[in-house]
């Protein structure tokens, strides 16, 4: 986001998108499918810190989380190939995020193999070992939550038809409100990745200058906070994978190869500020 914007919340939990289908798998031994959103076929990633004890990453599972660094080093993550289980260990997922998609389906595999009640499937070194458990299973009443990655870069698509429409509304009038490129081509916004915080994070509201006097524009601006912040609920996807190089395009055929996972997000706009600039 640039200063025409406040910050964006981004939920703290990644749903992941490199799964096949898994509707029919048998639930958790660890959930119940009717009381909660984290169910085996969910499985969304995040960061998560305890009292005493560094951030790292986790899984969410009912009404725990799953420490994968801890389950990393208990063995237990060994057999998923390409996988450095000490990447879990750390304060954000983008060393996770930055395995190719096999391996983002793998290890979602080894976890629904170590979780589910389905005994063709199954590995039950986790639900038999009371004490690994203790170590491995966190209540999630008990966590903190932390941005899952370091954001490096953001791009804010104009992607809802209605939006653009209303946005232009304001800007241009309902005449000209929806520009001719629109429909032909994906409208995307560099942004600040550093306002981008965790959902929970108080935010200031933006102050820059405002038209004094619409009928009038020479009679200039004057510096003040925001008087039309606008809010928008917004999908955000998280990018990883093999990097690219420079000039390098990403196909639409492989697009889906490097979608690690999707949050919610709530994008916060200084509509006045960015109108008059």
């Amino acid at each position: 986001l640039d200063h025409r914007d406040a910050t964006p919340y981004s939920q703290s939990l990644i749903m992941a998108a490199s799964s096949s289908s898994t509707d029919a798998m048998a639930p958790a031994w660890c959930a119940d499918n009717e009381s909660t959103d984290y169910t085996i076929q969910n499985l969304p990633y995040g960061v998560f810190s305890t009292p005493g004890k560094a951030p790292r990453c986790g899984v969410a599972i009912g009404d725990s989380v799953v420490d994968l660094a801890a389950l990393g080093s208990a063995g237990l993550l060994n057999d998923v190939a390409g996988l450095d289980p000490k990447c879990f260990a750390e304060p954000t997922l983008n060393a996770f995020m930055g395995y190719e998609r096999p391996v983002w389906q793998a290890t979602r595999a080894r976890l629904q193999q170590l979780l589910t009640t389905d005994e063709s499937i199954a590995d039950f070194a986790l639900r038999d070992n009371q004490a690994l458990q203790e170590q491995v299973m966190v209540p999630l009443s008990s966590v903190s939550m932390h941005l899952p990655a370091t954001i490096g870069d953001y791009t804010d698509f104009y992607s809802s038809r209605e939006h653009a429409t209303n946005v232009g509304t304001m800007f241009r009038g309902k005449d000209n409100a929806l520009q001719p490129n629109w429909l032909h081509l994906p409208v995307g916004y560099h942004g600040r990745a550093s306002s981008v915080y965790v959902t929970g994070t108080d935010v200031a509201r933006p102050s820059g200058q405002l038209q004094k006097d619409k009928d009038d524009p020479k009679q200039g601006s004057v510096y003040g906070a925001c008087r039309l912040l606008d809010f928008e609920l917004e999908m955000a996807f998280f990018v990883g994978g093999r990097p690219m190089k420079p000039g390098e395009p990403v196909t639409m055929e492989d697009a889906e190869n490097h979608i690690f996972g999707m949050v919610v997000m709530n994008d916060w706009s200084a509509r006045d500020i960015q109108k008059w600039e």
